[in-house]
């Protein structure tokens, strides 16, 4: 069965928010009030709230990197995670974890990536050459 997420959170500026996920990352805006708004995260919907985000603390141990939890992340086919790899890096974000393969040539391949949104919230992109391969042990 194929499906699409659903995720709600807060951030504390929606012009800010509009200007991160739409201009930067390329996703679409949806529906909006003056307290929320929708985007098509890459085939996901997202809602942002504006709110108080949740605390974050670089408590998840992945290899030899402690990345920030809770964190909202997507997987994309490799070609698509290079080119926002790209921009990302093109436009002077601030990564919390550079982009970079990990895992290489064992099961479980991918590329990865960590940076904030403007509220502070982390998001991973993952970039796989194979979608067979993202839950390979």
């Amino acid at each position: 069965m194929q499906s699409r997420f659903h995720l709600a959170y807060h951030v504390t500026d929606l012009d800010e928010a509009r200007a991160f996920y739409a201009d930067l990352l390329g996703c679409a805006e949806g529906r909006s009030t003056e307290s929320w708004v929708d985007f098509d995260f890459f085939g996901h919907q997202i809602s942002l709230h504006l709110g108080e985000p949740f605390p974050v603390a670089n408590t998840g141990k992945v290899g030899e990197h402690m990345v920030p939890m809770p964190h909202l992340g997507v997987v994309l086919p490799k070609p698509d995670w290079d080119k926002l790899a790209a921009k990302l890096k093109a436009s002077g974000i601030e990564f919390v974890l550079e982009p970079q393969t990990r895992f290489a040539g064992e099961a479980g391949e991918q590329s990865t990536m960590f940076f904030f949104d403007p509220s502070g919230n982390p998001i991973e992109v993952k970039g796989f050459a194979d979608f067979e391969g993202m839950f390979e042990r």
